[in-house]
Parts: C-alpha cells; sequence; structure tokens
C-alpha cells in the first residue's frame, strides 16, 4: 500500500512541477503574453489525454505483470531523453506560436510526461486488482495532494531559491527517484511472488452508456474552460507570473482532492448557494470594470478565485457522482483527460475565433449554472422534502438570472467600442469617450488597462496625452537631451508601440524606431489613432517582441545608437518580466549612445518595479532618476525612472526640480533570465 501511494505522489508531483518550470524557460521567448501559459496548458492537456490513452490500452494486457515490464521498459528508455531543457526558437509570428510552443515542449519533456501522466491511472488500476475491496478512487486525491504541493511549492519555494537550471537539474533527480521507487513497487510483481489475480470482486454487466461518457466528457470540459479563462484574466490584468498561473491551477486541482477523496464533501445545498454568491461577485467586478473603477489586487483575485472553486466543485462533484465502478476505472480517466483537453483546445483554439473578448468565462457560468439546475430537477435524491425543494428550485432560477446577466454584459462591452479584437497577445479595444470638460478622445485599452488616449479636437490631436506627457519623465528625456537644447536630431528607440503617443514628441529630422509585438496594436494605432501619421519625426516599426528584435540587430552588426531607449512594453499592467533582466539591460546598452537616456515605464496599479531599475543602474555605473508627474487635464498620473550617466542632462532635471525623491533605499533586486521573484515587488 505505501509503495503505490509513494510512488503515485511522486508521479503526480512531478507531472505539476515540470509545468511553471518549462513555462518560464519559454515566457520570454514569447513576448510574456498570458497566452504562453495557456498554450502550455494545452500541450499538458493533451500530454495527459495521451498517457491515460495509453494506460488504457495498457491496462487492457490480461497479464498485469506484463503491463508492469512493458510501462517499466519504456520508463528507462526515456532516462535516455533527459535532459528536459528547452532548445530557444526565435521569434515566430503569431499564427505560428501556437504550434511552435508545443512542438518545443513536445521535444523538451513529451515523452516523460506522457509516461508520468500514464503512471498514475496505472498504479490505481494496479492497486485495484491486488486490493479489490479497498477504494482505489481514493488514490486519485492523493495523486491530486502530490499535484497540489508541487504548484504551491513552485512560486514560494523552487522559484524563490532556485534558477531555473538547477530547477531542471533537480527535476531531472526527481524523475530518476520515481522510476527506483517503481521498480522496488512492482518487483514482486515482475519477479513472479505476488499472485496474478483471477478476477476482480467487483464487476459491472454492463459498460457505462455513450450518454454517461459524455456527461463525463462535458462536465471535465467545463471545469477546464474555467480554469483557462480565470487564469487569462488574472493574468491579462495583473502580470503574467507562475505565481497567478498555480493559484488557478491549485483551486482546480483541490476540488479534484476534496470531491475524490470522499463522496461526503460535496453537497449540492452547499455548493451551489456557493456559487451563486461567486457569481454576485464577479458581477461586482463586471460592474468596476465597465465604470472604469479600480479595484484593489486582493479583492479581483479572490473573487476571481472563489468563483473558480466554486465552478470546479460543481462541475467535478457531479462528475465524481456518476463515476463508475473500478472495473471502469482507466476508462473513466480517459474520458475525464479527453474532456479537459477539449477544454484547452476551446480556449486556445476556438474562443479566439468566435469571441472577441475573454467571454469563455461569461458563456461557463451560464452553462455550469444550467446543467446544475438540470441536474438537480432530474435527481430525486437530494432534498426529498416537498417545500425545500421548490425553495432550492428558486434559488437555481436565480442562479440562472445572475448568470444570463454576464452574457449582457458581453453584449454591451462589444456594442460600446469602436474596435474589440483578440488574438494570441490578448484583448485589445478602442472607446470613444468624453472627459469631464467635454473633449472627446479615443482611448485604447489592453484588457482593463489603458495604453493611451488621443483627443479628437484638431488642437489637441498632436499633444502627448495618457503616461506620455511634457512633464513625464520620457516628456524630459526627449525634450531636454543635450542635443534637443542645442537643436540636433535624436535618433529615439521605442519598446511598446501602444497608440503611438510618444512620436507627438517628435521633430524634424528626428528618427523613432517602435518595436512591438503584436501586429493587432500596429493595425489599430494606424486604423484608429493619427499619431504616427502626424508626426514631423521619421518613424518606423519593426513587428516583434522588442528584445528579441534588439538582440537580432546585435548578432547582424547593427547597434541603433540611440539618444533615448523608452521602454513601455505593457503587458496588461506589467512591464514583461524578460525585459527587466540584467540580459535585457545589457542588450539596451549596447543600443544606447554612451550619453544616451533609458527611460523605463513603471507605473503599476499592483507592482513596483523601481528597486528592479535601480538595481540594474547600480549595476551599470550609472544614475536612475525617479520622475513622477501627477497628471493634468489631458496626462494622467505616471512614473519613469530615467537611467543615464549624462551629467549635462541630470544637471539639466535638477535645474528643473523634476526629480523625485526615493521614498526608502534600493532593495537588493537583481533579476537574471534564470532567477526573478514577483514577491519582492508586490505592492503591500
Amino acid at each position: 500500500m505505501y509503495a503505490y501511494a509513494t510512488a503515485i505522489f511522486l508521479s503526480a508531483f512531478l507531472v505539476f512541477q515540470v509545468q511553471p518550470i518549462l513555462a518560464r524557460y519559454i515566457l520570454p521567448w514569447f513576448g510574456g503574453t498570458p497566452a504562453v501559459w495557456t498554450a502550455c496548458m494545452l500541450f499538458f492537456q493533451g500530454g495527459l489525454l495521451l498517457g491515460y490513452a495509453y494506460a488504457h490500452w495498457l491496462s487492457k494486457l490480461k497479464s498485469t505483470r506484463k503491463q508492469a515490464v512493458v510501462h517499466l521498459a519504456l520508463l528507462a528508455l526515456s532516462l535516455i531523453a533527459l535532459p528536459i531543457i528547452p532548445a530557444p526558437v526565435e521569434h515566430s509570428n503569431e499564427q505560428q506560436q501556437m504550434v511552435t510552443i508545443l512542438l518545443l515542449l513536445t521535444q523538451a519533456v513529451g515523452v516523460q510526461f506522457v509516461l508520468l501522466s500514464a503512471s498514475a491511472p496505472l498504479i490505481q488500476h494496479w492497486f485495484a486488482q491486488a486490493h479489490p475491496n479497498k477504494q482505489a478512487f481514493r488514490l486519485y486525491a492523493l495523486s491530486n495532494a502530490g499535484s497540489l504541493l508541487a504548484l504551491i511549492s513552485y512560486p514560494f519555494v523552487v522559484e524563490t531559491t532556485l534558477s531555473l537550471g538547477l530547477q531542471s537539474n533537480v527535476w531531472m533527480l526527481g524523475y530518476c527517484v520515481f522510476f527506483a521507487l517503481l521498480v522496488i513497487a512492482l518487483k514482486p510483481l515482475i519477479m513472479g511472488w505476488a499472485k496474478e489475480p483471477i478476477e476482480a470482486k467487483e464487476v459491472s454487466l454492463f459498460a457505462p452508456r455513450i450518454t454517461t461518457r459524455l456527461y463525463w466528457i462535458l462536465l471535465a470540459a467545463l471545469g477546464s474552460i474555467s480554469l483557462l479563462a480565470v487564469t487569462n484574466l488574472i493574468s491579462q490584468d495583473v502580470a503574467v507570473v507562475p505565481f497567478l498561473w498555480v493559484l488557478p491551477l491549485s483551486l482546480y486541482l483541490l476540488s479534484f482532492i476534496i470531491c475524490f477523496d470522499r463522496d461526503a464533501w460535496y453537497v449540492r445545498w452547499l455548493w451551489y448557494p456557493v456559487l451563486a454568491c461567486a457569481i454576485v461577485g464577479l458581477l461586482y467586478v463586471l460592474h468596476a470594470e465597465y465604470s472604469n473603477s479600480v479595484l484593489p489586487l486582493t479583492h479581483q483575485v479572490i473573487v476571481y478565485s472563489v468563483l473558480l472553486f466554486a465552478l470546479c466543485m460543481v462541475c467535478h462533484g457531479e462528475l465524481v457522482r456518476s463515476r463508475p465502478t473500478t472495473q471502469y476505472l482507466t476508462l473513466f480517466y480517459l474520458y475525464v483527460a479527453f474532456g479537459g483537453a477539449l477544454g484547452g483546445l476551446f480556449v486556445n483554439l476556438v474562443a479566439p475565433f468566435i469571441f472577441s473578448g475573454y467571454f469563455e468565462l461569461n458563456w461557463v457560468v451560464v452553462i455550469v449554472a444550467f446543467v446544475a439546475a438540470l441536474v438537480f430537477l432530474l435527481d430525486t435524491k437530494d432534498l426529498p422534502i416537498l417545500y425545500l425543494r421548490i425553495a432550492f428550485a428558486f434559488g437555481l432560477l436565480g442562479l440562472l438570472v445572475l448568470s444570463a446577466l454576464f452574457v449582457k454584459y458581453q453584449f454591451y462591452l462589444t456594442a460600446s467600442s469602436l474596435h474589440t479584437s483578440r488574438n494570441f497577445y490578448g484583448v485589445v479595444h478602442v472607446y470613444q469617450k468624453s472627459s469631464y470638460a467635454g473633449d472627446q478622445f479615443r482611448a485604447l485599452y489592453h484588457g482593463n488597462i489603458r495604453h493611451g488616449t488621443q483627443y479628437q479636437a484638431a488642437t489637441l490631436q498632436t499633444v502627448p496625452t495618457s503616461y506620455f506627457g511634457d512633464q513625464s519623465g520620457v516628456g524630459f528625456a526627449l525634450n531636454h537631451h543635450p542635443k534637443r537644447l542645442e537643436n540636433r536630431s535624436l535618433n529615439i528607440g521605442v519598446i511598446g508601440l501602444g497608440t503611438g503617443t510618444i512620436a507627438a514628441h517628435g521633430r524634424k529630422d528626428d528618427a523613432i524606431k517602435f518595436y512591438e509585438i503584436n501586429p493587432r496594436i500596429v493595425s489599430v494605432a494606424n486604423s484608429f489613432f493619427t499619431y504616427l501619421d502626424q508626426s514631423e519625426a521619421q518613424t518606423a516599426i519593426h513587428v516583434g517582441d522588442g528584445r528579441s528584435v534588439l538582440r537580432q540587430q546585435i548578432d547582424n552588426q547593427l547597434p541603433q545608437q540611440f539618444d533615448v531607449l523608452a521602454v513601455d512594453a505593457f503587458s496588461a499592467d506589467a512591464i514583461p518580466v524578460h525585459l527587466l533582466t540584467k540580459e535585457a539591460f545589457n542588450l539596451y546598452w549596447q543600443h544606447l549612445n554612451t550619453d544616451g537616456i533609458l527611460a523605463i515605464h513603471i507605473t503599476n496599479r499592483h507592482l513596483d518595479l523601481s528597486d528592479v531599475v535601480r538595481q540594474h543602474a547600480k549595476q551599470s555605473g550609472k544614475e536612475a532618476l525617479l520622475v513622477r508627474d501627477i497628471g493634468g487635464k489631458y496626462t494622467d498620473l505616471n512614473d519613469w525612472v530615467l537611467v543615464t550617466s549624462n551629467a549635462t542632462f541630470i544637471q539639466v532635471l535638477e535645474q528643473k526640480d523634476a526629480i523625485s525623491k526615493w521614498s526608502t533605499p534600493a532593495k537588493s533586486i537583481l533579476w537574471s533570465d534564470d532567477f526573478s521573484n514577483l514577491f519582492e515587488v508586490l505592492k503591500r
């Protein structure tokens, strides 16, 4: 018993520990977008499905000894395919991103992941054969506990203490230990010391009906879609980091643990009302979103987390209620994995084409509420007393009404915008609005975060707005660079296009090169805003991840010799981490003149990135100057850090009293491609 339990726990731990490790490896290669994690999840769900299919096939061999020998032989061969470090790739276009990620992960860990995924149902199957009177399904709860521990330990222990390379090596060591443990556990069976089971005591005369199997697929798919939809929303509006991937996935697994451990943990009279309350909370978040109110990070994360957990408890609770006997254990897990993979395919491949925003969560809430109501009405076992059933029926009606409001918000959001579109890099909106003074302006949003505005009056169309006004850090860098004061032209680089507002600072003979990863942003900036067309400077746009393109230019011996390089590449409300590492800063210095100015935009609701920039400046022997603009009629409050050794420019800033004092000494935070920690920069 203990040998089986240990092996299944470690296999599950390794399956879910490798997911954030590999995602962290490839995240910078694809611009730090939330879709990288959902693409990784699609791969892992597909690998899980293949593993469960292989386990189901292997379980059909008459001899359990042959089953064990085949599985151990394949595991032994998979050791040759180590290590699991993915090979770096150049940035590919938007249409190829998903395929490239799937191929990368397949090459790195495909074989090991499939075999590890298959190990959990196989071990349960062998346990059920050896101990037909014991509950093998409880081992599934133990398996999910191992998965949960792997996820929780990653952001709090592994990521904060080990470099990526060391994480990979430790995982490979764990894989070898798992193989050894499984050999020990199965040795009696392989050596013939244990008798082959003749016949399981728990026998079902009929295989599960096709309607039951479709029901399993539906519930598993709804849970998977809920997980990925919530992860997308949190990542786009906060940051693309392992902690915010791990939290939803941990709640998803926790629901599996609770539901599979004991039937009594899932009761409809408790979890249906919890789901209804969670829907009310999400309606509150949506109302705040559409009324442009700013909710604290903790409020948003709590509401999304409670909703996800309630959705998963209902889906997985009903799934467990309909499970078959252990005779069809591997078949049941195969259908569950198939439903999960279908959910991943829907979010990654179907939803971006049929929804202009992240609306799959809206619809999954409606469908889960409908399924819950239907199942309850058809099942006469719960709440047999008439008046309780009537009261509960009214509650279910309220649940359906609440969930239907999501559809209303969806159509409202789409109808009220000039443009709404979704692609691999997220959701983009363009709105036409009026200021308090009655001035008409257009605003670009990525998710819920505004990334630029332009006023429509002819006299205001060339006025730099939002975070890029004359009193902003980038405004000072462009307007008071010593070359500008001498009426000489500037060579300017900008990572992140947005609406192209920075082009409004350009003057005749200036050259401005924008680096923008999202081709949809390029299209929107040219179609709905006129900053680029009306700029006096010569502008050019390089489509691709800014860091990747800058690296290619260095490799081709084409340093840009920028006078000013502005980094304003937002991924929702956070600069992608790979643009704030020491390797990234070293690349910036290769493209800047010796007296050049590096301007880093750090305005952020949730993260304080100032210490990261200050440490990089210190390491480079340069000054880090905080320029805080409180905003004005056409601009918003914004923070920029200017990093430079240009003494003349620093003196100009001091004379204009533009430099803000740092509130605290710089923390010792130095990020690299191999190590970074979000918790260090969370605003308290």
